[in-house]
């Protein structure tokens, strides 16, 4: 099993900066990609961004190009997601995950950190 917990989220202003964080335990030696994913109100849940534990290859929505950059700190089995020139349109419910070897999906999900962008 691995566990994940977020924390960073809360209110911002469009145009700010906010870092989230997800300190992953348990069997993370198991752990290939970590990542985000987002859930806005009466919205489906969409991939923003992984990167790979061992690498650190990164991937991005297009929504989160240019403007968003994960990171991982393997000593401390943290990934980070670095959100600037926030937009109202961020506003969501984010979600880490990780994806475990010889895995096609993320099977494991955080329980969620708020982040709202107001105008």
């Amino acid at each position: 099993q691995v566990q994940l917990v977020e924390s960073g989220g809360g209110l911002v202003q469009a145009g700010d900066s906010l870092r989230l964080s997800c300190a992953a335990s348990g069997r993370t030696g198991s752990v290939s990609h970590l990542g985000w994913f987002r859930q806005a109100s009466g919205k489906e849940r969409e991939f923003v961004a992984h990167v790979t534990w061992s690498g650190g290859t990164t991937s991005y929505a297009d929504s989160a190009k240019g403007r968003f950059t994960i990171s991982r700190d393997n000593a401390k089995n943290t990934v980070y997601l670095q959100m600037n020139s926030l937009k109202p349109e961020d506003t969501a419910v984010y979600y880490c995950v990780a994806k475990t070897i010889f895995t096609s999906v993320y099977n494991y999900w955080g329980q969620g950190t708020q982040v709202t962008v107001s105008s």
